[in-house]
């Protein structure tokens, strides 16, 4: 297959451009918009401090900030954009939407563009869910449709309680926070009234076990099994185990695909709703066009949100019909009938499967990790590089402190922070994430072209030089 693009996003040069002045921006511009910003809006933000770019404009995997200076965007809008930004066939289904006076707001009532994306996204799901999944559109964002995820499985099941996994990320609100990882999440007034148990996730550098990969995998999940056979160990039945298959905010840690089948196996013995929280992994960006789908496992609760939209909001689940136990109104919200992000995403489920971009994302992200290798072999600050297609990450460490057990040295989070800088300033948007957000994470679009994907190597060397000597 070839690794040419649906479409080439370059500078007038050829090349992508690392500062194209423009007549509509400048330095001065970018100030002012931070600075009203920084007046403006809550404590609260994230993306807005660590990258003080204003964007502008935007094409591909590139974006043009307020000050006149393109980045490669390695950030995708947390991998929302599996098309790039402004995707042509994309614009112009969007165009064609406004032009023919649609309603662009019509609750969960039937529009053509609904039914349309429905039978896109059904006909693209894993395993026995394709053609046959229920599926209920929640409110715009992942986070709520985690909760309607916890609340089906608890109304399928009777029960209440809900295992998940260390390192998790699920969301923001209360049930999502509940069955996330973090400290400062799980603090959310409220979250402690959702019955959570938490297993080990198979992280095989920080391996929880102290064993490595894969028998991580084998212990988390013998310790699942353990804990929901042996009457003494003081859980009750839950009504869901949720999981994501590649941890992304967590750090780029992938289950591997032995534990994924095992949990499916103790799961559908025992009664027990699987939730696989594929926000961030669906629709290509790991290789597959479902994470899930490389282990063979169907999940009862199939959660998606980010490029299932195709870059506008939406949100929704695709679960087994006999699970379908809600009545009416348990599960609303005014904002779950967007016209146009059914659009966007039925244009964008069906490029991403007919260009073949699950298959062009992992040849991408093996030459991508291979780039990563070679650059660890000089510079030891990379203690481990990991990913799965276009989903990677780099655990920065301090390769002067002593090594644990099996060989992992503690994060460096100061020497990640420089790093982030120093790239932002080659030129590359991205973001840091895991345990003490000590992760350098790679979120690319998936029509990345070979030339950004080269540049992407050789800033974030400039940039290692940089934060070297900041040292």
């Amino acid at each position: 297959m070839s690794l040419d693009t649906p479409y080439e996003v370059t500078s007038p040069t050829g090349t992508p451009d690392r500062g194209t002045s423009h007549e509509d921006t400048s330095p001065e511009l970018l100030d002012q918009l931070l600075t009203r910003q920084e007046r403006r809006e809550s404590a609260a933000r994230t993306y807005a401090r660590t990258l003080p770019v204003a964007p502008v404009r935007a094409l591909g995997a590139q974006v043009t900030g307020a000050d006149g200076r393109t980045y490669i965007d390695c950030l995708s809008g947390a991998g929302t954009l599996a098309l790039g930004h402004n995707h042509p066939d994309v614009v112009a289904a969007l165009r064609a939407d406004l032009d023919s006076g649609v309603p662009l707001h019509a609750l969960d009532m039937i529009t053509p563009q609904k039914d349309a994306f429905s039978d896109e996204l059904l006909s693209r799901l894993p395993g026995g869910l394709r053609d046959e999944a229920r599926l209920h559109f929640c409110g715009p964002a992942g986070t709520d449709a985690v909760e309607a995820a916890i609340k089906l499985a608890q109304a399928a099941t009777g029960r209440r309680g809900v295992v998940a996994f260390s390192g998790a990320y699920h969301g923001m609100t209360v049930g999502a926070s509940a069955v996330s990882g973090p400290a400062r999440m799980r603090s959310t007034v409220g979250a402690d009234a959702l019955p959570v148990t938490r297993i080990p996730f198979p992280y095989a550098y920080r391996c929880p076990f102290g064993v490595g990969a894969p028998q991580s995998g084998e212990l988390s999940a013998r310790l699942l099994e353990n804990f929901l056979t042996d009457p003494s160990s003081g859980l009750t039945e839950p009504a869901a185990v949720i999981l994501e298959v590649v941890q992304g905010e967590g750090g780029v840690i992938e289950g591997p695909d032995a534990w994924l089948r095992e949990v499916r196996r103790i799961t559908a013995e025992r009664g027990i709703v699987l939730i696989v929280d594929e926000v961030q992994t669906g629709v290509g960006r790991t290789g597959h066009f479902w994470a899930c789908e490389r282990a063979g496992v169907t999940p009862d609760v199939l959660v998606m949100s980010k490029a299932v939209g195709g870059g506008l909001p939406l949100a929704v689940l695709a679960y087994r019909p006999e699970l379908d136990q809600w009545l009416p109104g348990d599960h609303t919200g005014t904002f779950r009938g967007n016209t146009l992000a059914m659009t966007a995403g039925r244009v964008t489920l069906r490029t991403v499967a007919e260009q073949q971009l699950p298959e062009r994302a992992a040849k991408l992200g093996e030459r991508l990790r291979h780039g990563l290798r070679q650059l660890a072999e000089e510079h030891p600050q990379f203690g481990d590089v990991r990913g799965r297609g276009l989903m990677n990450g780099v655990e920065l460490v301090d390769p002067d402190a002593a090594p644990d057990r099996i060989g992992s040295r503690p994060a460096d989070p100061a020497f990640a922070r420089r790093l982030r800088a120093a790239c932002l300033r080659q030129g590359l948007m991205l973001e840091l994430g895991g345990r003490s957000d000590s992760v350098l994470r790679l979120l690319p679009p998936l029509v990345i072209t070979d030339a950004e994907l080269d540049s992407v190597l050789e800033r974030i060397a400039a940039a290692l030089r940089d934060a070297e000597r900041a040292e």
